[in-house]
């Protein structure tokens, strides 16, 4: 189930507040600048291309595209027999910013996403059917667990794609886990 739990920087061992209510959730992520949605999933097979994916939500996209003006889309999956995926988890583990928003439409499984909002974090984790856009300059990090396993449709304002500019903070390494906060909301 989708899930916000906020963190104040100073206590990071235990939440402030959990929600799993989507319409709170929304509210107050949006307070944040955040946008998120939750989109009807279209019965897709695990192994999907690409291009079925996107054609699948071709018309979603496209809103988000024209309204945001996003240029490219793309799939990112991955499924816990990658090889990579320690080395891919590693990657987004630490706190960055991005001169875009991010944006990520779960189109199955789950990651969580920290958004590092002064001396607040709040970790969603979301879910299949969940859209994200996290605001430029937001410093965030994402946690897609030891075992991973989601699909993802990517919007992309830069046709370079993914480009992060890592804060050097260790607020990260100082707050749970996918392993930890993952495992609470089910």
């Amino acid at each position: 189930m989708t899930t916000l739990s906020i963190f104040n920087q100073s206590q990071p061992e235990r939440a402030s507040k959990v929600t799993e209510n989507p319409a709170e959730i929304r509210d107050l992520l949006a307070r944040q600048g955040v946008r998120f949605e939750q989109w009807p999933t279209k019965d897709l097979p695990s192994d999907a291309f690409q291009e079925d994916i996107l054609d699948a939500y071709s018309e979603e996209v496209s809103k988000l595209k024209e309204e945001c003006g996003f240029q490219t889309a793309d799939v990112i999956s991955l499924n816990p027999d990658n090889p990579q995926r320690e080395a891919f988890r590693q990657k987004f583990l630490d706190e960055h910013t991005h001169s875009e928003d991010e944006v990520r439409f779960f189109v199955r499984g789950q990651g969580l996403f920290y958004l590092h909002f002064g001396n607040e974090v709040f970790a969603v984790l979301c879910q299949k059917n969940d859209l994200i856009s996290v605001p430029d300059g937001t410093r965030h990090w994402f946690d897609m667990g030891p075992e991973p396993a989601f699909t993802c449709i990517r919007l992309f304002t830069n046709p370079e794609g993914w480009v992060a500019d890592f804060t050097g903070e260790d607020i990260a390494s100082r707050l749970p886990r996918y392993e930890a906060l993952a495992g609470a909301a089910e």
